[in-house]
This record gives structure tokens, sequence and C-alpha cells, in this order.
């Protein structure tokens, strides 16, 4: 199983483009010791040809020129995406879409009930893309059962529901359901290694305990360093666990849960523009890595 990390960034990407915070206008004009990163998705290949695309980032087309394997030339028009799985309805993780719609097939569509409903509704990507290449739309169960979804061979796919919200647009927002959001476990069954995957985690559950606890890799919530980062910078009202993110700092927060697990390598993705742990050279960053955490980053490459 290879794992790209195609952006590791939050919503807004890395420098967030109306955001002058120490870190984006750090980064913009050199003053600091970080780099540029897109808004977080990843891709999954048995093959390293056709690849599963998990979410569809705002910046997917950045990161398709970004990505060579993405862009095999077997035909005048062709890619190596063969197919997109959707963990949540976010507008960072399915805007990406759109700009897929100049597929010569419908597009092999992989998402919950509950996403597949806000994307056909609140926000109506699926009839939009109709008129254009179309959604081949496939529900992903939750209901314990690991599955094969092409182009994966070897690599199975479990799908692991997180305690979260819908996204704002949804007719149920304050009503969460499971499968609003979730986490996926890769499981390689060549190497028998297991990757746990989940970009927005804002509560640990027993669920969720047992899967991290399985995984020999680690790529999880990095989106903020404290709980109220967002508030002492200025830059939004909402805690990190309001916005349904668990901080990495203090009791009970990522580097606590991190800590218990034996999985030899545990990656932070989903880093918001605000984090302290984009400067490689911050005491949070030194604090990270004395833990043993890595901090994801475009263009990282993961192999089992």
């Amino acid at each position: 199983m290879k794992i790209r990390v195609l952006g590791s960034a939050a919503g807004g990407g890395f420098p967030q483009w109306n955001c002058n915070c120490l870190n984006c206008d750090g980064v913009r004009n050199g003053t600091i010791q970080a780099v540029s990163r897109t808004q977080s998705s990843i891709a999954v290949s048995d093959d390293g040809v056709d690849w599963l695309l998990v979410n569809a980032s705002p910046d997917i087309l950045t990161q398709i020129r970004a990505t060579p394997a993405l862009q095999p030339a077997r035909a005048v028009r062709d890619t190596g995406i063969a197919a997109v799985l959707l963990m949540d309805a976010q507008i960072d993780h399915v805007t990406g879409l759109l700009m897929l719609r100049e597929r010569g097939a419908p597009l092999p569509l992989y998402a919950t009930q509950e996403v597949l409903a806000d994307l056909s509704q609140a926000l109506p990507l699926i009839r939009v893309l109709s008129h254009y290449c179309g959604v081949d739309a496939r529900e992903l169960a939750i209901d314990g059962a690991a599955l094969s979804i092409a182009p994966l061979h070897s690599t199975t796919v479990l799908p692991v529901p997180l305690l979260s919200k819908a996204p704002p647009y949804s007719s149920h927002r304050e009503d969460p359901h499971p499968g609003d959001n979730i986490g996926l476990m890769l499981h390689d069954g060549a190497s028998g290694a297991r990757v746990f995957y989940a970009p927005g985690l804002g509560n640990m559950t027993e669920a969720v305990e047992a899967a991290m606890r399985q995984a020999d890799v680690l790529l999880v919530d990095g989106t903020c360093w404290s709980d109220d980062e967002m508030i002492t910078l200025g830059l939004s009202k909402k805690t990190a666990q309001m916005m349904g993110h668990l901080p990495q700092s203090g009791p009970g927060g990522m580097i606590d849960v991190l800590d218990r697990m034996p999985a030899r390598r545990k990656i932070l993705i989903h880093i918001n523009n605000s984090n302290p742990i984009l400067r490689e050279d911050s005491p949070e960053r030194a604090e990270l890595n004395a833990h043993g955490i890595e901090v994801a980053f475009d263009g990282m490459e993961i192999t089992l």
C-alpha cells in the first residue's frame, strides 16, 4: 500500500488567502522557517498507477500537477484517480469534485448515506456533476465491516464513525448522525500493516481508541495546538473542540492520546494556519519531536 499526502493543511490552506497572522505573513515573506501547504487530502494505491482519492480538496488541480503518479498517460485524456472516497461533506473536502467534471465516465464516489444526502440536497454537487461527467454514488456502510474498494486490490477499507457535527449547511447540523464524519482504517492484506486516517477527530470513543491501537501508522487531526488558539489570535470566536478538533496540547489532548498508542509512526495532518507547529524551529514542534510525533507535509509518502 502506498499513501501520498496531497494536502496537509486545514481549510483555507497555508498561508490562508486572507490571513495575516504570524504564520501566514511569515511564510509569504520568508521570515519564518515553514513551508506552504494545500488543503488536506490523501491518495491511496496498491500498484502506484491507479489511486483512490480520499477527500477532494479545493486545491486538487494544484495537487495533481505536483503528483505525476496521478497523471498516467495511457490515453489522450487519462487520470490515475480511479475513484473518490469522502469522509465528510465539509467544503474543504468536497468542492474539488467540481474540478474533476471533465472525466469521460461517471465518477465512482464512495461516501456514507449522510454525506451523500448532504451532497444531493444541502450542497448539491451530485446534481451539478450530473450535467458533466455524472456520479456513480456508492454508499459506505458503517456496520463495522471492512470493504474492498476499487482500484485497491489487496487493501481493505474500514469506515469508523466519529463523533462530530455535519457541515453548517446540513439540515441536521445541530443533530449529529453517525456517518456525518468518519475515520478510515486501511489494511494492507499483503503486508498486514494498518493505517488509521482521521483528519477531523474531535472526540475519543471506544471504537476510535480500538482502531488507533491496532494501527501501525496513525495519520490524525493536527488542526490546533491549543483549544483557544483561534480565539487568542483574534481569528475566531470558536475553540478547536467547538469546530470538531481535538487540540494537541493540554490534558487529554492529541499528544496524550498518541503517547499511549503503540503505532510505529504517528503523524499529524489537517494543520490550521494558526498552529505554531508549522514553524519548524518552534518550541511546539520540538515538543512533538520529543514525543516521536511527525508533522505531515504536501508530498509526504508512506509505503507499507
